[in-house]
């Protein structure tokens, strides 16, 4: 028994591969250092050849050059796929880190190294919940059907627009932002209006240590609260990953 393949489904085949490798080492939940480098190489080309029999066969004749920078666009095309997601998922894990600064948590942030990154406990609690529901949502599964349906509108050798790209990205951040502050928002409130009554009662008894008792408030109510935020998760990562999906459809369309 042998197995052949022409050099035309090669080409295309290694083209697949090097957008979906790029767009996993970008996109959560496969951006996880728990998923060994090794593993989502072994995962894109998989799914490359599973992709494969979709894909009409090249019919250009690539020069050395012309096929290295064919494989820099299609790196390029899965690296910003990829952070369309990665942006939009980031704004759980922004608001754990918002939920962290005005709760007090914030002084005691260690080094991640699951995320390489720096946070304190929300600010990590909220990312793996985030990943779990991914998961447990088969919202991983509409982002890889969502990369497959790119290569029906830019099949592979053809590049995508970057003024679009800029504006989703732009769209993009804001949007980061302003989810964040939505999911984190009844307890930010909460928190603040701790702070203004604290204050009013120093101007009230001004001998009081206002600090004494902010700290400990603060973190009293946010432990209290926190599970109002953190019920609505499953409902937030739900609609981010339709977000995440129609800025897919906007980079590739």
């Amino acid at each position: 028994m042998s197995l052949s393949m022409d050099l035309a489904s090669l080409q295309v085949l290694m083209l697949v591969s090097v957008r979906i490798i790029a767009f996993l080492v970008i996109a959560p939940p496969f951006a996880q250092r728990s998923f060994p480098g090794t593993v989502k190489v072994m995962l894109g080309i998989g799914l490359a050849i599973a992709v494969l029999p979709s894909m009409e066969p090249s019919t250009v004749n690539y020069t050395t050059g012309g096929y290295i920078g064919a494989l820099v666009i299609q790196a390029f095309i899965g690296v910003a796929l990829g952070f369309c997601v990665l942006l939009v998922f980031t704004a759980v894990q922004s608001a754990g880190g918002l939920i962290d600064l005005m709760g007090g948590f914030a002084m005691a942030s260690s080094f991640d190294p699951l995320n390489n990154s720096n946070g304190a406990q929300f600010n990590r609690m909220f990312n793996m919940t985030a990943l779990a529901l991914i998961f447990a949502s088969n919202a991983h599964q509409i982002m890889l059907g969502g990369l497959f349906r790119s290569f029906e509108f830019v099949p592979p050798g053809q590049g995508i627009s970057l003024a679009q790209l800029s504006e989703t990205l732009v769209s993009g951040f804001s949007t980061m932002f302003m989810s964040a502050v939505q999911i984190a928002g009844p307890l930010l409130i909460i928190v603040i209006l701790a702070d203004i009554g604290l204050g009013l009662l120093t101007r009230v008894a001004p001998a009081l240590n206002v600090f004494v008792l902010g700290f400990p408030l603060k973190i009293y109510l946010t432990l209290s609260l926190v599970s109002i935020v953190y019920l609505t998760l499953p409902r937030v990562v739900e609609a981010l990953s339709n977000r995440s999906l129609s800025y897919m459809w906007e980079v590739i369309r």
